[in-house]
């Protein structure tokens, strides 16, 4: 699969973008105030639910969101959405507290700065404006999926070690994406995870835990269909290894595909298209929907 540069992307994406897989220094922080403000409105969260007496995990219940959800947005890592505010404020007896941020919040967002490595930085553009996105990952779970648990396992275990300010800049930037599943609309997203991500316990049972069980509470969504490849399967489609096809809105399909901290974007047409038919047949390998979630289920009752 080649490997395009900066002007074949800028061609067929509109992002000038210096040569995918070129490792540059990080930019500086630019202090804009919206780290702050995110956790505040995230303190002011966690008092209210304090006082209502719920847990976090009861409080994300109530609000269909996971309690590693909670967490991170309690401690300013995740940006709550507009309808989570008018929903907290409504259960926790807010009285309009929560509901007033909204505006500010629109403007925090406008000017917070999401850090992705230099290599990842033309996905990550063209994923916030995906209509359509397709998964298939070999070693651990896509980062649109992740708890905040299991991406800070993931990065803390990084060889070379990362620094721990660059650790949690990733961490982040990793759930900032995540919002795309939220927002309205939302993109059609399907994945594909081999079973082995669902047996390798990332960063201690525990997380890997939680880790599943937002696996069952995203495979549950409407706009979610999350399969899993079995072990037992004789032939496979998927041996070249994990990729990405994404839609971005009223622009051709690509393909992407990432390792070791080198990415390559595919926007040939013949390149997609072999892409999408090797996706087709592993969903067809793959166990349906339903019998991947019992699956998981079943993964999560061995312990």
């Amino acid at each position: 699969m080649a490997v395009v540069g900066q002007d074949d992307v800028g061609r067929a994406t509109g992002i000038p973008q210096p040569l995918l897989g070129e490792q540059r220094p990080e930019p500086p922080d630019d202090p804009d105030g919206a780290t702050d403000f995110f956790r505040a409105i995230g303190k002011q969260v966690k008092l209210l639910r304090e006082r209502a007496g719920l847990t976090q995990k009861e409080l994300g219940d109530r609000l269909g969101y996971g309690e590693d959800q909670i967490s991170s947005l309690e401690r300013g890592r995740r940006t709550p959405q507009p309808e989570f505010l008018d929903a907290a404020d409504e259960l926790l007896g807010a009285v309009g507290l929560l509901k007033a941020a909204k505006e500010d919040l629109a403007k925090a967002k406008a000017k917070a700065r999401v850090r992705h490595p230099a290599w990842f930085r033309d996905y990550a553009r063209l994923e916030a404006e995906a209509v359509e996105l397709h998964f298939y990952s070999t070693h651990n779970v896509p980062g649109l999926l992740q708890t905040e648990s299991h991406a800070r396992a993931l990065y803390a275990m990084r060889k070379p070690l990362l620094a721990e300010q660059v650790i949690e800049e990733r961490v982040v930037a990793r759930l900032a994406r995540q919002e795309i599943l939220t927002h309205w609309p939302t993109p059609l997203v399907t994945c594909i995870i081999e079973e082995a991500v669902l047996r390798r316990p990332i960063g201690g049972w525990d997380v890997h835990r939680r880790q599943l069980e937002q696996l069952l509470r995203l495979g549950a969504l409407r706009s979610m269909e999350l399969q899993v490849m079995p072990l037992d399967r004789a032939e496979h489609a998927g041996l070249g290894g994990p990729f990405t096809l994404l839609t971005p809105k009223a622009r051709p399909q690509v393909g992407y595909v990432e390792v070791q901290n080198v990415s390559r974007l595919c926007t040939d047409s013949e390149e997609v298209r072999i892409l999408a038919a090797r996706y087709g047949s592993l969903r067809a390998q793959a166990l349906t929907p339903p019998e991947s979630l019992a699956l998981i289920e079943k993964t999560l009752g061995e312990r």
